[in-house]
């Protein structure tokens, strides 16, 4: 897979609008909700739908393992990764 930290950035920045932010602006180890980058439970979904659709997997929004998965970029990657 090519660098799937910087796609995964790039469809953050992408489908949450986030205009004026690059990926470099995003730290893959970063918490992506409150602190970090700061998105909330609506960005959540939003993300959730374009990464199901994406990549062909399946997310339970009511899931602990769900909420661990999108920790961070890193943890989005890892989780792509062992679920493709």
């Amino acid at each position: 897979m090519p660098d799937l930290a910087l796609e995964l950035k790039h469809l953050i920045i992408d489908c949450l609008d986030l205009e004026d932010l690059t990926p470099e602006d995003i730290d893959s180890d970063a918490p992506l909700f409150v602190d970090g980058l700061g998105l909330d439970s609506i960005d959540a979904l939003e993300l959730g739908l374009h990464i199901q659709k994406k990549y062909q997997i399946k997310l339970d929004a009511n899931s602990e393992d769900t909420r661990k998965h999108f920790a961070s970029v890193n943890a989005l990657k890892h989780f792509i990764e062992t679920s493709a």
